[in-house]
């Protein structure tokens, strides 16, 4: 990109900006073995990878991918501009400039919806009659007070449709039991008429404490669980902060995504642990 103010940009552009194409276009540059040009083991030696976890990432049929979610999910400063400088350092220049375009058109969307996210909507002053006073939104949830400080909880939910049935059961054991935890469950706690992702992204960063993610097959399918993820992921990189927490409540079919391995697991389907699963649940949104 030209002039430096996209220089700024880039460097300051966190890697959930690059959209499935452009990684998709890395790995088919970098996957393949070359005997010239560097690879993706090159890229990951600069990244800071170490030889054993790079012995482990040739087991995968993408290892591009993974190197990418797990540079980013461990680095605070993982950013499109610190990916473009690596690959330039190990002398694929090749790659930069043929996907220069596709970059630039993905961090410019990138960077024009957080500008919108950041501007509160255009109204008429004579019909706009719940002003913000603070700068959280107000009246998102079924229980904000007009006026008063915003609902928080102690975990937002992520989960698709085909998993609500355990949400439900989440909701017994977790609010309706003694542990009396606040959970923010978007189809019950959310009301109707506001954008998705900017609710979503308020809840995730201003509301909630943490966030559980349900997964399973159905989840992997999902752009809107997709979204929450890489978000959340992006508020607390490496995950130091303990906002994340997988739960896993039935066998699943497709490969665990990868970007969450690196996060302690709270795993349902095992027998031998399950009399544990809610109450380590439990304590691990009860706490500070």
């Amino acid at each position: 990109m030209e002039g430096t103010d996209s220089k700024v940009d880039l460097c300051s552009t966190p890697l959930v900006a690059l959209n499935v194409t452009v990684r998709k276009k890395l790995g088919l540059y970098l996957n393949p073995k070359h005997t010239v040009a560097a690879d993706w083991t090159a890229v990951a030696e600069t990244m800071g990878f170490s030889y054993l976890e790079i012995k482990n990432y040739e087991t995968f049929r993408n290892p591009t991918k993974i190197v990418l979610d797990d540079w980013a999910a461990r680095n605070s400063d993982a950013s499109v501009g610190k990916l473009l400088s690596i690959l330039e350092e190990v002398e694929r220049k090749d790659i930069v400039e043929d996907l220069q375009p596709l970059i630039d058109e993905d961090v410019r969307k990138y960077l024009e919806n957080q500008k919108k996210k950041a501007e509160p909507p255009v109204q008429v002053p004579e019909v706009d009659s719940c002003v913000p006073r603070t700068p959280e939104r107000s009246g998102i949830t079924v229980d904000d007070v007009p006026g008063g400080a915003p609902e928080t909880f102690d975990a937002f939910i992520c989960y698709c449709q085909s998993d609500f049935a355990f949400v439900h059961e989440m909701i017994r054991e977790l609010e309706q039991t003694e542990y009396k935890l606040k959970l923010c469950v978007f189809d019950r706690d959310v009301l109707p008429g506001s954008c998705v992702w900017t609710i979503t992204s308020e809840l995730i960063e201003r509301r909630c404490k943490r966030m559980v993610v349900v997964i399973s097959d159905e989840y992997l399918d999902s752009d809107a669980c997709d979204f929450q993820t890489k978000f959340a992921l992006s508020l607390c990189p490496g995950a130091r902060s303990k906002r994340l927490i997988p739960v896993v409540y039935k066998s699943m079919t497709k490969p665990f995504p990868s970007i969450l391995r690196f996060l302690t697991i709270c795993d349902y389907t095992r027998p031998c642990t399950q009399a544990w699963f809610w109450v380590r649940l439990a304590k691990a949104l009860s706490l500070p």
